[in-house]
């Protein structure tokens, strides 16, 4: 059966230097089997699947692929859907409701983009000692560089690591082993273009290269860096410089709620057979 089909690129002003998704945006029908087969086959970070809502209020549901497991919740995966079923059914709406396994997630127009509510976390607090030398060992740095290491996980399972400065964490060569999802962050000088420089390692999610621009880890480090008072809102993360891309995820803050912006754009469109 022909279905509509776009891949969209995310957190990039221009378009091919972010991250892209696959959108199948009639999923009607497909069984979780097939999902996962076709998101195996895109060998994208993630794969996504629009579906009717079930949850009152909701204007969509999407299931998200990587190429080894469902997840239930992503955030590049989030703005590129949301992108694709406004491209598709033209609609003008400003504010938009997703469905998805964590729960409703918030999405409103920003230019150049979009940008969703971040999710609560689900797990947070320091990380013992044992666990930050692990973590330690797997990015193939000294235990002493790493400054300070929270759990912070919206859904994808994630723990953060923060170095000392960007450069180190642009340096960084790791071991794509290991039980954890890791973002690495680090500072840019006062003044720079943007606040931090962010990488994300996913081998627990079946990813075994880097991610080039990560939604769910930038909002959840957002989460812990504003309250924590390392970084006000409104900031700039860059991710993917390692990799040749132009990640930009723009991060402000209304009534305790934190934003993830970026932009998105249309790269293919056409029917894929499933």
């Amino acid at each position: 059966m022909a279905r509509p089909f776009m891949q969209i690129d995310v957190f990039s002003d221009e378009p091919y230097f972010g991250n892209p998704v696959a959108v199948v945006l009639d999923g009607e029908g497909l069984t979780s089997e097939q999902m996962q087969n076709f998101a195996r086959w895109t060998n994208l970070s993630e794969t996504t699947f629009l579906l009717p809502p079930t949850e009152p209020g909701a204007d969509y549901r999407v299931r998200i692929f990587t190429p080894e497991l469902e997840l239930p919740f992503a955030g590049h995966p989030t703005l590129g859907s949301c992108h694709a079923w406004l491209e598709h059914t033209g609609s003008s709406a400003d504010e938009i409701t997703q469905e998805c396994a964590a729960g409703l997630v918030r999405i409103r127009r920003s230019a150049p983009g979009l940008a969703f509510g971040a999710p609560p976390l689900v797990r947070s607090g320091p990380v013992d000692e044992e666990t930050v030398a692990e973590l330690a060992e797997i990015l193939r740095i000294d235990r002493d560089e790493i400054v300070d290491a929270q759990w912070v996980d919206n859904g994808p399972g994630w723990v953060a690591v923060l170095l000392a400065d960007a450069e180190r964490v642009l340096s960084l060569e790791p071991g794509f082993v290991g039980r954890y999802d890791i973002g690495v962050v680090g500072p840019y000088p006062e003044g720079s273009p943007a606040a931090i420089e962010v990488r994300a390692f996913l081998p627990k999610n079946g990813i075994t290269d880097e991610d080039p621009v990560t939604g769910s880890l930038n909002a959840s480090l957002a989460m812990w860096l504003l309250e924590s008072g390392r970084l006000t809102a409104p900031y700039v993360a860059a991710q993917g410089t390692v990799l040749g891309r132009r990640g930009r995820v723009r991060i402000t803050q209304e009534d305790g709620q934190v934003w993830v912006a970026g932009g998105t754009t249309t790269c293919l469109r056409g029917e894929v057979d499933l």
